[in-house]
C-alpha cells in the first residue's frame, strides 16, 4: 500500500498540502482508499519488489438506456517515468480486459488523463462536463410551487433516495452504493457542503442541490432533480440567496446548456469531454443492450487495437417477441467501425449519421437509418468520478 501510495502521489503530483486542503491529515489518505483497494482489483509491475506500474479496477454498476451493467472503472493508472516506454500500461490493460471480461463487466468507464492514449487502446468519449456561470441579475424570477427546499447535511437518506431514483431513470448514471458515495465526496471536505433537497406536496424528496457558498459565490457541485417541478424550486432556493451571492458557478454533467432554461440566457457556460468508455465484449454487451425493435437484422465489422475476441463480425437480428439474438455471421446490412465508435454510438454521445458524417463509421444510407431508430436518444449523463 505503501508504494502503491507513493506511486500514485509522484505520477498525479499530489501535494500534501493538497491533502490538507481537502481535510487530510497526514497519512490518512492511504486509510480513506483502503476500502477502495480492497473492494478494487489492483494489477501492478514490479521491477524485483518494487512497484514500477499500476491499475486499478473498480467494480461499479451503471445504468444504460435503463439496463443495469457491471462497469469496470478503470483508475489508478500511472507509471513511474523512467519505466515508460516500455509498453508496461499497455501489457497492464490487455491483462486488466481479461480481467474484466472474466468477471462479466462487459463496459468500462475512466476519467483520461490523455485521451489520445487512451482513444488508442479502445476507449471513447462518452459524457461531456458543463460548467456555468449566473450573475446574481440573471436569476429566474421567483415561481410559486407545490413544495419547498429543506437545507439538510449531504448525508441525508433522502439524498440516497433521491439519487437512487434519478439514477435508475437516468441514461448513463451510476448506482451508488455506500463506497461510490464515500468517493464521489474524496477530494472536498465535505463539511463546508450543504445540500436543499425539495419535497413535493406529498413531502417525497425530488430532487437537491449540493453546494457551498464562498466570497459571495454560490458554488452547485450537483443539481438533481426528478420532475420540473423540483428543478424550478430548488433554483426558488438559490434565487433566495441573492441579498448573499453575486454569482452562481456550476456543474452540469449532461449535454443540456443552462442557457435556454433562463430568461436572461447571456451566461457564461463552458463544456469539456469528461468520461471515456469502452466495451470490453462487443457480443456480451450487445446481447443486453435495449436496442428499440427493428425490422430487419444487420452485422457490425468491429475492430479493437487490444481485444482480439471484439474482431470480428456481430449480426443482430430480433425475434417475434422482440429479444435480440447475437451471431458472429454477416446477416443484414453491414456497418464497419471500431471499439471505440461503437460504443460511443451505442451510450448516444454521438448519433450514427453524425459518425458517419466524420467518416468514423461505414454503412449505407438505409443501415443508417435503421441504426438510427433503434438506437435510443438519450444523453449520458455521468456526474461521479474515480
Amino acid at each position: 500500500m505503501d508504494q502503491y501510495n507513493d506511486l500514485l502521489r509522484y505520477v498525479f503530483q499530489v501535494t500534501d498540502q493538497e491533502l490538507v486542503d481537502s481535510g487530510y491529515e497526514s497519512g490518512e489518505i492511504v486509510r480513506a482508499k483502503l476500502p477502495v483497494i480492497k473492494e478494487s482489483d489492483v494489477i501492478g509491475w514490479f521491477k524485483g519488489d518494487e512497484l514500477v506500474s499500476s491499475m486499478a479496477i473498480y467494480p461499479c454498476t451503471v445504468n444504460i438506456h435503463g439496463v443495469l451493467y457491471a462497469m469496470a472503472g478503470l483508475t489508478g493508472v500511472g507509471t513511474y517515468p523512467e519505466y515508460s516506454g516500455h509498453g508496461l500500461m499497455h501489457d497492464l490493460i490487455k491483462v486488466g480486459l481479461n480481467h474484466m471480461r472474466a468477471h462479466k463487466q462487459w463496459i468500462s468507464f475512466l476519467y483520461p488523463y490523455s485521451i489520445p492514449f487512451y482513444r488508442k487502446k479502445g476507449w471513447e468519449i462518452i459524457s461531456d462536463h458543463l460548467t456555468f456561470d449566473v450573475r446574481d441579475t440573471q436569476l429566474p424570477q421567483h415561481e410559486e410551487v407545490p413544495g419547498h427546499v429543506e437545507r439538510g447535511e449531504i448525508d441525508d437518506p433522502d439524498v440516497f433516495k433521491t439519487y437512487d431514483r434519478f439514477a435508475h431513470q437516468t441514461h448513463g448514471a451510476m448506482i451508488r452504493n455506500q463506497l461510490n458515495w464515500d468517493e464521489y465526496w474524496r477530494w472536498e471536505n465535505e463539511e463546508e457542503r450543504f445540500v436543499g433537497i425539495y419535497y413535493d406536496h406529498d413531502e417525497q424528496p425530488t430532487g437537491y442541490v449540493m453546494y457551498w457558498i464562498a466570497d459571495e459565490i454560490f458554488h452547485v457541485k450537483e443539481m438533481i432533480y426528478l420532475n420540473q417541478e423540483a428543478r424550478i424550486g430548488l433554483w426558488d432556493f438559490i434565487g433566495a440567496h441573492f441579498s448573499m451571492i453575486t454569482h452562481v458557478r456550476g456543474n452540469i454533467y449532461k449535454d443540456e446548456p443552462l442557457a435556454f432554461l433562463l430568461d436572461d440566457g447571456d451566461i457564461n457556460e463552458t463544456i469539456k469531454p469528461y468520461f471515456m468508455g469502452r466495451i470490453v465484449d462487443v457480443a456480451e454487451f450487445l446481447k443486453r443492450f435495449p436496442f428499440e425493435q427493428g425490422a430487419a437484422p444487420l452485422h457490425f465489422d468491429i475492430t479493437d487495437p487490444l481485444a482480439d475476441w471484439n474482431n470480428g463480425t456481430f449480426g443482430i437480428y430480433w425475434e417475434k417477441d422482440g429479444r435480440v439474438h447475437v451471431t458472429r455471421r454477416p446477416v443484414g446490412e453491414r456497418v464497419a467501425c471500431d471499439v471505440q465508435t461503437l460504443t460511443t454510438m451505442l451510450m448516444s454521445y454521438k448519433r450514427p449519421s453524425y459518425l458517419a458524417q466524420i467518416e468514423r463509421l461505414t454503412a449505407s444510407k438505409s443501415a443508417l437509418k435503421q441504426l438510427e431508430q433503434i438506437i435510443p436518444q438519450q444523453t449520458p449523463y455521468f456526474s461521479d468520478y474515480f
